[in-house]
């Protein structure tokens, strides 16, 4: 049999980078109120637990998991206004049991798996939506508006599948799946209700509205999916492999995704492919049935989201020091899922499906081993989407990064590994005025031992070594001056082998 195990408990306050203003701030300028906690840091802290156990024996293999998150901060907030007290907690459990034989019989090969998760999401501490002293056009909240969720989820899984290599030149793979998703409980705390414009209105104390006015209701939903792929060897130097799968949800109807790919083998040392794929992203319990919330409202008759790409690459090993690789791509994105402001008096976003995107890209890898003791692995990849609905970059994501990584041995048992970033282009979504999102680089640089001194092995680091201010992108009217990311950051590391 074998056995692998796995414990790590852990617990941090996180970086208290500083916001300067947050949605509050807005909130304030139009109702010349002073409630929001701006500036102040993000609340990134949490305690961690994480566990496993995997059996294997023959062909049947085992496991269980375990992850508890709890006393987690609520970053710049659930409505992008500070909460330096509110918490959350969840927690997975999860096992699984599998069985595959590969020769079953000549030519055939099958496999089958169950699993079971869990999930429990409760807020030890009460989330502040927006701070105390807020003021709504229905009233004011001295003590905040305070709202948050609990949920349960349990998650059901059975899968098989089927292979048969006794055609000439092809490997057939065939497999079917159900699961049976079940929201079963939802809980709703919170000290205000909904009027009928669907803006907050004070109702005194905190207060369980899981029965008056909840959150969500309990929902489930059931997957049934099959598939079939061929691997077909059209020459010694080329494979093609054609693939499709269909997927039924029982809560917005069927999807058919097909997959297709193209490998030569054009030499000795470069390998050439070209790839197309469809894939979906249903919509989520929260994205379809979310009532009564004052930042995000689901809608029941959303689509799943839909992208098809089509890929082409080449790896060319040059040598035995150096290896490269070059890949582009372009997809097209259809019934995309967004969240859509609601008309005013009410508050909060709607989700709904808006528009296309298309885009295209590039990316260029290379991995040198320059000398016995060096080697230099770098990566710089660019896209440029465009929105169909505005004819404007969607933002948020960067059109061009790279990086540089070295692996250095400077001395006999010593590695040094300098790693440098660069993350730029980032552009504002449609009808954002405010300037594009600054570039960035970042330095790190770690030392460690390349090989065990007795049982230890040790690291130390720093991340971002020149403290660069670091920002992610936010949406228009939560931080006008975009989340700050981690600073500058020391790290020590020791571990025994036992």
């Amino acid at each position: 049999m074998d056995i692998a195990a796995y414990l790590n408990v852990g617990t941090t306050n996180g970086h208290k980078r500083v916001v300067d203003e947050d949605a509050q701030t807005l909130r304030d300028r139009i109702a010349g109120t002073r409630a929001s906690l701006a500036p102040g840091p993000v609340n990134v802290g949490y305690d961690s637990v994480d566990a496993s156990l995997d059996l294997g024996y023959e062909h049947w293999r085992l496991r269980f998991g375990y992850k508890l998150r709890d006393d987690l901060g609520t970053g710049a907030g659930i409505s992008a206004a500070l909460d330096p007290v509110g918490k959350e907690k969840s927690e997975r459990i999860n096992t699984d049991l599998s069985w595959v034989n590969h020769k079953l019989a000549q030519d055939w090969g099958a496999g089958a798996a169950v699993s079971f998760m869990q999930y429990k999401q409760r807020i030890p501490v009460d989330l502040r939506l927006y701070p105390a002293g807020s003021v709504f056009p229905t009233g004011a909240f001295p003590d905040g508006m305070i709202g948050h969720p609990d949920t349960s989820e349990r998650q059901f899984r059975v899968s098989s599948f089927a292979t048969y290599s006794g055609l000439e030149s092809h490997t057939l793979r065939v497999g079917v799946g159900y699961d049976d998703l079940d929201l079963y409980e939802t809980r709703t705390i919170k000290n205000y209700v909904f009027d009928a414009t669907g803006t907050p209105v004070p109702a005194g104390p905190v207060a369980d509205y899981s029965v008056i006015q909840p959150f969500m209701l309990p929902h489930s939903r059931q997957v049934t999916y099959l598939y079939a792929q061929d691997q077909w060897r059209l020459a010694r130097d080329w494979e093609l492999t054609l693939g499709t799968r269909y997927d039924h949800f029982s809560d917005f109807g069927g999807t058919t995704n097909p997959r297709v790919a193209l490998v030569w083998d054009a030499a000795l040392d470069v390998t050439a492919k070209l790839i197309y794929g469809r894939a979906f992203r249903a919509p989520s319990f929260s994205e379809l049935y979310s009532i009564n919330n004052p930042v995000q409202r689901g809608n029941p008759v959303l689509k799943p989201e839909r992208v098809d790409t089509v890929e082409a690459a080449v790896t060319w090993q040059a040598n035995d020091e150096l290896t490269t690789k070059l890949s582009v791509f372009r997809y097209e994105m259809k019934d995309i899922i967004r969240p859509i402001p609601n008309a005013a008096p009410a508050m909060g976003t709607t989700f709904n499906n808006m528009g296309r995107q298309h885009g295209t890209g590039l990316e260029i890898e290379a991995e040198w081993q320059v000398s016995r003791h060096l080697q230099l692995i770098g990566n710089y990849s660019h896209q440029r989407s465009v929105d169909e609905t505005t004819g404007r970059d969607p933002g948020f994501a960067p059109r061009n990064q790279a990086y540089l990584r070295a692996s250095w041995a400077i001395a006999y048992g010593w590695q040094l590994n300098p790693q440098l970033t660069w993350v730029a282009n980032r552009a504002r979504s449609a009808g954002d005025p405010r300037p594009p999102v600054a570039d960035y680089k970042t330095f790190d640089l770690t030392l460690r031992t390349a090989r065990p001194v007795g049982r230890w092995e040790f690291a130390a680091s720093v991340r971002n070594l020149f403290n660069a201010d670091v920002r992610e992108p936010s949406a228009p009217g939560t931080i006008p001056n975009d989340l700050p990311m981690v600073p500058r950051a020391f790290y020590l590391q020791a571990s025994m082998q036992m």
